[in-house]
This record gives C-alpha cells, structure tokens and sequence, in this order.
C-alpha cells in the first residue's frame, strides 16, 4: 500500500493478541458489544462452554424465560411419574373427576413439593410416590439454590455501564484533524480513575502476503480522574500517526478498525471494572464532529447529560 511507504514514522505493535496473518482472522478482531468475535472449536460443546458465565451474561429476558422453562418442565416431569404411578397413591385427589383434571392435580402437587411449600391437601401414599416426592423435594432444593446463586451473581457483579457512541469521527482540531469518538457512564455509579487505549489494526500487504499490523495511538488525554459526564477520546493525527494523510476514500477501502479499551475503578464495588468496544473504519464519519451533550440547568444549580445524544454528529469541513 502506497500509504505505508510514505509514512516510515508509525511504529506497528507485534504483541497485539490478534495475531499478524490476515488470512487466518475473518470480520472484525472486536465486536460492538466488546466481546471477542471467534466462535471456537475442537472440543465438546459441553467442554467449549461456562454455564455459569452464560447465564450471567445472557439478557435478562432469556435468562428469565430458562428459569420458568426449567420450572414448568421439571414439574412436568414430575406430574406424569406420579400420573404414571397411578393418582390413587396420592391421598387428596378425586378419582371421580376427568383424567386432564388428575394430571393438573398431579401437576400442583408436584409444585408444592418441588417449591417444598406443602399445603397438605394432597400427600403421598405407598413407597414409590413417597420416593419420587422425596427425590423432588431434593432437586427442588439443589434447584432454587443454583437459581438463588445466579440471581444474586447477575445482581452482584461489577460492571462498567459505560456506552460508546456508534460511531468515531474525523474532526477538526487544532488546525489539524483528529481521530475522535465518545463514551459515556449511564448509571448512577461513581466511577474514578478511568483510562482508556486505543488501538488500531489494519490490513497491509506486505512481500506479496496481507498481514494485520496494529499501532497503539496516542491521545490527548489518556486518563481522567472522574468520570461522570461523556468523554471525547481524542486520537490527534500528526506526522506519526499511522493515520496521517488519510482520506475519505482509504476509510472507504482499507479494512481497518479502532479498538477500544477502557477500565475505571467503581467505588462502589471497590473493584476495577472494564468495557471494550470497537469501530470499523465504515464506522468513521469522514468531516463530522460531536455535538454537546450536556448542558446547565435553566436555574445553573446542576449539569444535565443528556444521554440520548450520545450519537449527535454534525458534518464539517476539514482544514487541507
């Protein structure tokens, strides 16, 4: 690429942990979310995966819907042995009624003995279905002890609630131009001591073969003490940028993308958390700067974020 043999002064990076062969790596190194874009192989889906990560990191509505799945089906479960069992062996239930209403019957109790609540209408009766009750009841317990234990991890853990802007920016500054996106924190967590890197991968050929080079780039502002409004990360493209004399049309056709990563301290949790994100370089806008997004109030006794202009961008025209 022409690019690379104007510019000698932008020093690549060999110990990225993306590896240098861009044949061997598809898409982007990062997905939007932060999370690591590889689907890995070789083993047993069973060995290939944490249940107890999944289910701390799956949607709450998906986690949710499992829980009640669980529910409903293990009391399914649970219903037809007794139903197959026979119901006369449950002391409590009406023989006389339909069989759909016997097995609703077999249902409840079910649930109050996987629940362990017992009201006492319905009992056991004979060996086998005091076994299966005795059986239920203990898988009840092992069940609401793991689900009490994912609750209060999902609730308990750490993390940086921290959103980036869906997209970076080309912007004036300083009668220069500079690579610049945004993030901001978006609950009411205190969160100090922030810092924040940057780093970018591109797709070069070089000796005939594309390889990836990555370049950490420097900004003006790498650390913030507190962080409670939105934060421009300013990348300013100078002579030893790796991005220095880019042009709309290499953003258009050099596979690139800024990676970014971020950890502060959360005072609350007393710990240190972290947030990764990244752009391709479609994801710049070439000429276009950040919108304020936070402002005084009307009687300027308090400062208003406004978190829903997060993404507000206005094109500009950049100095030649």
């Amino acid at each position: 690429m022409e690019f690379f043999k104007q510019n000698k002064k932008a020093k690549a990076e060999l110990n990225s942990g993306f590896g240098t062969s861009a044949t061997s790596y598809g898409g982007r190194f990062v997905n939007k979310d932060g999370s690591a874009n590889i689907r890995k192989r070789g083993l047993s889906f069973f060995d290939r995966i944490s249940w107890y990560h999944t289910m701390l990191d799956m949607p709450t509505w998906k986690f949710l819907s499992i829980l009640f799945g669980f529910y409903f089906a293990i009391n399914l479960v649970f219903a037809s042995l007794y139903y197959l069992i026979g119901i006369e062996y449950l002391n409590g239930i009406d023989n006389n009624g339909s069989e759909w209403l016997k097995f609703g019957k077999a249902y409840f109790f079910s649930a109050q003995t996987f629940t362990t609540v017992g009201y006492g209408h319905i009992s056991p009766n004979g060996f086998a279905t005091s076994t299966l009750a005795a059986a239920e009841a203990l898988v009840g317990l092992l069940s609401f002890s793991i689900a009490t234990g994912l609750f209060f991890g999902r609730f308990s853990r750490p993390r940086a609630y921290i959103k980036f802007s869906d997209c970076a920016v080309i912007a004036p500054y300083r009668g220069g131009t500079a690579l610049m996106l945004r993030l901001v924190p978006f609950k009411n967590t205190n969160l100090t001591d922030a810092y924040v890197k940057i780093t970018l991968g591109m797709v070069v050929e070089e000796d005939g073969k594309k390889v990836n080079k990555f370049y950490q780039l420097p900004l003006e502002m790498q650390h913030v003490n507190l962080l409670t409004l939105s934060w421009t990360v300013v990348h300013p493209i100078t002579e030893e940028s790796p991005l220095y004399q880019f042009t709309a049309a290499d953003f258009a056709k050099i596979e690139g993308e800024i990676l970014v990563f971020i950890k502060a301290f959360d005072e609350m949790f007393c710990t240190t958390v972290a947030a990764n994100s990244s752009y391709l370089f479609t994801e710049i806008k070439y000429g276009a700067k950040f919108n304020m997004m936070y402002f005084d109030a009307p009687d300027d006794t308090i400062t208003i974020l406004e978190l829903d202009k997060l993404n507000d961008v206005t094109a500009v025209e950049l100095p030649n």
